[in-house]
């Protein structure tokens, strides 16, 4: 009995030290020295959030490129953020792979895809691609914009973030950042 008071003690003092005090104090940090990153890194146009950098987004039209295949459910629905657990040897991958592969060479895709346009990342959430998987998609995207493949080139090569620190990591493309700056260019009549 003389051992479970001191031991209810400390679980609470720990209990409110890590338990609140310390989150509450780094969310405060972090509110303070990163607000966006804190808040989700969202991305507004015209007062409206419209997604956020970190997760894919469903682009599906032609004049727009479109992301990696995701396999979190519906879309890139943020709560089923998951890989397939799909391996190599599985019939499901195999046909998901070869219809993405399809629907890719029926929109004028020619020569060796990309893996990120034909694979699905761990979470199924990336919103980036590889700066080859933007260039395979041009010819599509500059024929529904009316665009010059040049032009699209431009945007490609000004929307692709280079490895973390410079050295970790691959150059990517954040799909939603470019489709802004299509839109910002050359905006799509609905």
């Amino acid at each position: 009995m003389s051992h479970l008071r001191p031991a209810l003690v400390l679980l609470a003092l720990f209990t409110l030290l890590f338990g609140l005090a310390y989150p509450l104090a780094i969310t405060g940090v972090a509110q303070v020295a990163f607000p966006s990153q804190a808040n989700g890194s969202l991305i507004e146009r015209d007062g409206h959030v419209i997604g956020s950098a970190l997760i894919g987004q469903s682009f599906t039209r032609p004049e727009y490129f479109w992301p990696r295949p995701s396999a979190a459910g519906d879309g890139y629905n943020a709560s089923a953020s998951s890989g397939s657990n799909l391996g190599p040897t599985s019939r499901a991958l195999v046909e998901r792979v070869e219809g993405d592969v399809t629907r890719l060479r029926e929109t004028g895709v020619e020569g060796p895809i990309p893996a990120d346009l034909a694979t699905a990342s761990g979470s199924g959430l990336d919103p980036h691609i590889s700066p080859a998987a933007a260039r395979v998609q041009i010819a599509r995207v500059a024929a529904a914009r009316a665009m010059t493949a040049a032009e699209l080139e431009s945007l490609v090569a000004q929307s692709t973030e280079g490895p973390f620190l410079g050295f970790l990591g691959e150059a990517g493309v954040n799909v939603l950042h470019l489709n802004l700056a299509l839109d910002q260019h050359r905006p799509v009549s609905r």
